[in-house]
C-alpha cells in the first residue's frame, strides 16, 4: 500500500527503487525457502538433493568438494530433513569460518544407519570455542547446538573433531522403524 501511495505521489525514482528491494527481498527469500527444504528432498530424495546443494554450494563458495555419495532410498522424512540440514550447516561453517578451500563430503548407507561425514582441510575452530562445545554443548552460535539438537531429535550420534589442520563433522543416524524407536525412547 505504501508503495501505491508513493506511486501516487509522482516521486518515480523513490518508487523504482523501492521496488527494486522489493524484488530482491522476495528472490532472497524463495531462494532461503528452498535451501532450508528444496522440494527436491521430497519429490526425489536424499541422494539427489545433496548433489544438487553441493553442486550449487561449489559455485556460490568457489570450495572445492569431493562428494562420496551412494543411491538412498527413501528415508522417513525427519532423517532426510535431518541429514540434509546438517550438512547444509557443515558446509556452512566451511565456507564462513575454515579458510579452507577444500572439503570432502562422504554419504554412506546401511539398512541399519546412515552416516554423514564432512570434513575440511582449514584453520579449525578456535579451541576456547570447541572446549566449550564439547562440554556444554554451545558455541557462542546456534549453529553447532542446532546440529545437535537435530541429530538428538532422531537418536543419532554427532562427533566433531577440529584441530589446526581442519575440522571433521561426523554423523551417525540409526535406522529402526518408528515404532521400534517409540519403544526404545519409552514412548
Amino acid at each position: 500500500m505504501e508503495l501505491h501511495q508513493l506511486a501516487d505521489s509522482g516521486n518515480l525514482q523513490l518508487l523504482e527503487s523501492s521496488l527494486k528491494t522489493l524484488d530482491t527481498c522476495i528472490s532472497e527469500t524463495r531462494t532461503l525457502s528452498h535451501l532450508l527444504h528444496p522440494p527436491l528432498l521430497d519429490e526425489v530424495g536424499l541422494t539427489s538433493a545433496v548433489q544438487w546443494y553441493v553442486e550449487g554450494f561449489v559455485e556460490r563458495s568457489g570450495i572445492k568438494v569431493a562428494l562420496d555419495i551412494v543411491k538412498i532410498p527413501r528415508l522417513p522424512s525427519i532423517i532426510e530433513t535431518t541429514v540434509f540440514r546438517v550438512l547444509q550447516e557443515a558446509l556452512t561453517n566451511i565456507h564462513r569460518h575454515s579458510g579452507g578451500r577444500t572439503a570432502e563430503v562422504s554419504l554412506q548407507y546401511r539398512p541399519s544407519q546412515i552416516a554423514l561425514n564432512v570434513t575440511d582441510q582449514g584453520k579449525g575452530m578456535p579451541k576456547a570455542h570447541f572446549d566449550r562445545f564439547q562440554s556444554s554443548g554451545t558455541a557462542g552460535g546456534v549453529g553447532l547446538a542446532g546440529m545437535r539438537e537435530r541429530i538428538n531429535e532422531v537418536s543419532g550420534d554427532l562427533r566433531i573433531s577440529s584441530n589446526a589442520k581442519g575440522t571433521h563433522v561426523k554423523v551417525a543416524i540409526p535406522l529402526i522403524p518408528d515404532g521400534a524407536r517409540h519403544e526404545s525412547r519409552g514412548l
